[in-house]
């Protein structure tokens, strides 16, 4: 039975961490986005994230996102500078042409630093692609 279930690969799928000033608080924020860099709409989009280490974990927080285009992207959630100390998870569902996909991204621990940022066109951002 378990041998019959198909997992189909996702590909064109990309999470990102940006750096963006906030003018209003005067601070650096980071946030994490969703990037469909796929041919057709994606729908009800979960992702479960969360963060641990040897003596740390955040809770699990849950996103919907009812639909999102091809080529497009969606911002996620904001990351407190504390929890990219943590490895971070983020875990990925969603339908496409009726058809459930999943797929798993991981920011390591510390690994949001100035020399693997880079600029992220389709954000026009600068940023960290996870895998």
């Amino acid at each position: 039975m378990k041998k019959d279930i198909e997992i189909p690969a996702v590909d064109k799928l990309i999470m990102a961490v940006t750096e963006e000033y906030n003018e209003l608080f005067k601070t650096t924020d980071h946030y994490v986005y969703l990037i469909n860099k796929r041919e057709n709409e994606l729908e009800m989009v979960l992702i479960l994230s969360s963060g641990s280490d040897q003596d740390r974990a955040t809770s699990v927080m849950r996103h919907k996102i009812e639909k999102l285009p091809p080529l497009s992207f969606a911002r996620v959630e904001l990351m407190q500078e504390e929890i990219l100390d943590l490895t971070n998870h983020f875990k990925v569902s969603f339908f496409e042409n009726n058809r459930l996909f999943e797929k798993d991204f991981t920011l390591e621990k510390n690994a949001f630093k100035e020399g693997a940022l880079r600029h992220i066109k389709i954000l026009n951002k600068r940023g960290i692609v996870l895998k």
